[in-house]
């Protein structure tokens, strides 16, 4: 058992907090652009050319206001829309948390979508990208989130559970830790196997990267408290469960369309 004592905030100078959390996005986008590039360099520089390096820089740019944005209104929209509407001075708050892996995968799509029309690129070969740097930044958040006790586990006895302080003083599963696990290392890996395939066709990691963390979501959700401020829909189903099952079928289609457009 581990008694969490982790303080969210790293540095604190009065007039500035340094946050763990928002590390963990300035960490996770620096280190994506960085294997970002390097997967253009040694993957991708034959399907367009080598302006295709200086679009990802670029390309970033939009990734990060596609990411805050989608991601705060998607935790607003799919998970707090009551109190955000009554505290609306909160919702610029994002170092202190509340956002959405949901919100934020549609603001990528959409933002991708409209820089691949501006810069005449294919979409699903961005998207192939993010889709293999995202594991990165997905792991970096869910250590943040167990850094801020958020997000917590359910109740349980094995030998591993954390007890959440600024919570209560039950025994939990570390929910945030098997998701920086499997969303995040086992994803990674997932996405540069497919990667690497020889004969790699554009779009595979954009449709693999929906249905696999579609299902790793689904599994962590079992061990995952549900938001209080919402519980289960329809007393049997996580928001979260939800939304990840939503992905799941929209790499299900993705990957029907590519098939289709094959031959």
């Amino acid at each position: 058992m581990f008694i969490h004592n982790l303080d969210p905030v790293l540095f604190d100078f009065g007039f500035l907090e340094i946050r763990w959390y928002s590390l963990a996005y300035i960490f996770g986008i620096l280190f994506g652009w960085w294997f970002g590039k390097h997967l253009i360099k040694i993957k991708f520089y034959n399907y367009q050319n080598e302006k295709l390096l200086k679009d990802f820089d670029d390309l970033v740019t939009f990734l990060i206001i596609s990411i805050i944005l989608g991601g705060r209104l998607g935790y607003i929209i799919f998970y707090n829309l009551e109190y955000y509407t009554n505290n609306p001075f909160e919702i610029v708050k994002v170092w202190k948390g509340g956002m959405s892996f949901h919100g934020a995968l549609i603001g990528i799509v959409i933002g991708t979508y409209l820089f691949s029309i501006k810069k005449r690129i294919k979409p699903f070969l961005l998207l192939d990208i993010i889709a293999c740097v995202s594991p990165i930044g997905i792991f970096f958040g869910r250590i943040a989130n167990f850094i801020n006790s958020e997000l917590i586990g359910k109740v349980t006895n094995v030998k591993w559970s954390v007890v959440f302080p600024i919570i209560d003083s039950m025994k939990r599963h570390p929910s945030q830790i098997y998701e920086a696990i499997l969303e995040g290392i086992v994803l990674f890996i997932i996405m540069c196997v497919a990667v690497s395939k020889k004969n790699y066709k554009i779009g595979t990691c954009s449709f693999l990267f929906l249905i696999s963390y579609g299902v790793f979501r689904v599994i962590a959700e079992i061990f995952r408290e549900p938001d209080v401020q919402i519980g289960y829909l329809f007393n049997f189903i996580s928001m979260g469960t939800l939304l990840s099952t939503l992905m799941i079928l929209t790499g299900l289609i993705i990957y029907i369309y590519l098939k289709k457009n094959e031959n």
